[in-house]
């Protein structure tokens, strides 16, 4: 996963280092080489929307995502102000559980959601997924020359595909909450997760800085396997080059 995140960033460097080469230093570029947001950067509060209360009362507030993507960006002739932005990325959700598990290495046709107030548990527990997505934004900008500056919104849709599914639990304590064992367990499984996702997108703000948020349109889960569970990101974007 630190190794996706890395190339993905260096390639964005590079990417928009050739992007500036050629960018005209004065009017406006009807091209894909135009100054905008060829890189987009998010830090994210994730919730579990549509969750049962026997999940969603387990959600811990320091539950956060990271996503990454490199986009071209083409402006409309009849209409400077706004522009189409499409590209590629990756997103990453990590959802954290108080005394709960996930049995992700089970076989039976329903994933089993385990209630551990009474029993052994992990200090610190999440589940977390990894897709690779395309994401198409409807942009504008209020400075169409400078898109470094003035107000930006944008609204648009990305499609996914799952690349890593796993949860990950660190210090086991007993019912009493003394620690047994400092070791970190970590089961990956996409046995369970719908593999495609679906999600609206929308951002505002100024400048190289935006509120975003995504929400999923499509389940976390397979039908029938688990709850309809749907994941909802809310956090800044930085974005620019």
């Amino acid at each position: 996963m630190k190794k996706l995140i890395l190339l993905l960033f260096s390639s964005s460097l590079i990417c928009c280092h050739l992007i500036g080469q050629n960018t005209k230093p004065r009017g406006l570029n009807y091209g894909y080489n135009q100054p905008g947001d060829h890189i987009m950067l998010q830090l994210s509060s994730d919730q579990w929307l549509n969750a049962p209360d026997s999940i969603s009362s387990r959600q811990r507030s320091v539950s956060r995502g990271f996503n990454a993507y490199i986009m071209l960006e083409k402006t409309f002739k009849s209409s400077p102000k706004f522009s189409l932005g499409f590209g590629l990325g990756i997103s990453n959700s990590n959802v954290f559980l108080d005394k709960y598990s996930i049995d992700l290495k089970g076989t039976a046709p329903k994933l089993l959601f385990q209630n551990l107030d009474n029993s052994d548990r992990f200090k610190s527990y999440k589940l977390a997924t990894t897709f690779l997505e395309l994401p198409l934004e409807l942009r504008y900008s209020s400075v169409p020359q400078n898109k470094n500056i003035g107000f930006k919104a944008a609204i648009g849709f990305k499609i996914g595909t799952l690349i890593n599914a796993h949860t990950k639990g660190r210090t086991l304590q007993d019912k009493t909450g003394r620690t047994i064992n400092e070791y970190t367990e970590k089961i990956a499984s996409r046995r369970y997760f719908n593999t495609t996702r679906i999600s609206a997108t929308a951002r505002a703000g100024y400048g190289n800085f935006s509120v975003f948020g995504s929400y999923a349109l499509t389940g976390l889960f397979k039908e029938n396997v688990a709850p309809n569970i749907n994941l909802l990101q809310i956090g800044l974007t930085i974005s620019g080059l």
